[in-house]
């Protein structure tokens, strides 16, 4: 009978490992920096060799690159979902912009529902941090431009997405994220001009939707997640025929 000679692990393998899931979870950010080679050794408890060469593993895979006198760094472009003529296509199409809200009214209802269910206290600490953004950004409306305010407002989303502790949801999230800015500054641009009340409907939105998740309700956080996305539907919806109407009675002034 024969055997399969069993083979070591090597340590920088366990190291890889380790580093990998960092980078699944979100603790290690794409563009982000990793810390010290002396500090990152001394928190694994591992030699610097071994360290070295998990780092070359992660370079070869295409998930750090070096920066010559600047340390490794996360790719910038790790879990990108869309390239950037996708982008443009999917910004310019307004019936693509229908489907991303679509999208994202499963998407983000189901971070909601899992962030309730699985902050930890530093999860709820960064979501307060945007949501207290977001806040800023709604009082300084005069000041703030829509890219500012957009870009506020995708935090806060991708914040509950951190806190969900799923990482397909999360990647997904980042992978949209610059697509999820603009979408946002789009609809508000058409939002605000449509109804007056609209920015009082987001803040109370957004307020109720942070608040079911600091308290851990689950199906409240999911169905207010659902709710504030149905109404900005429902508003970008009379602002489409809004628009058909206007062109239709400029079309009978000019025949």
């Amino acid at each position: 009978m024969g055997f399969d000679q069993v083979r070591q692990r090597r340590l920088s393998d366990d190291i890889v490992e380790q580093l990998e899931k960092m980078i699944l979870e979100g603790t290690l950010k794409s563009g982000g920096r990793l810390p010290a080679e002396r500090a990152l050794a001394e928190q694994f408890g591992v030699s610097r060799p071994s360290l070295r060469e998990a780092i070359q593993k992660l370079t070869a895979k295409g998930l750090l690159v070096s920066r010559q006198g600047g340390g490794n760094y996360v790719v910038e472009n790790i879990g990108s979902t869309f390239s950037d003529p996708l982008l443009h296509l999917l910004e310019s199409s307004p019936d693509a912009q229908r489907d991303l809200l679509e999208f994202r009214h499963t998407l983000e209802a189901s971070c909601a529902y899992y962030a309730a269910m699985r902050a930890t206290e530093m999860d709820r600490e960064r979501l307060r941090v945007a949501f207290e953004s977001l806040l800023d950004c709604y009082s300084r409306a005069d000041e703030v431009s829509r890219a500012e305010e957009g870009a506020a407002d995708a935090s806060f989303h991708l914040a509950i997405a951190e806190a969900s502790h799923n990482a397909v949801l999360l990647h997904t999230i980042r992978g949209l994220f610059d697509l999820l800015k603009r979408n946002v500054v789009i609809n508000i641009g058409g939002m605000y001009k449509q109804r007056t009340e609209t920015r009082d409907m987001l803040i109370k939105q957004h307020r109720e939707l942070y608040m079911a998740i600091i308290e851990g309700r689950a199906e409240d956080a999911r169905e207010v997640s659902s709710r504030h996305l149905t109404y900005v539907q429902e508003v970008l919806e009379e602002v489409r025929q809004q628009v058909q109407r206007t062109a239709r009675a400029e079309r009978r002034n000019t025949m």
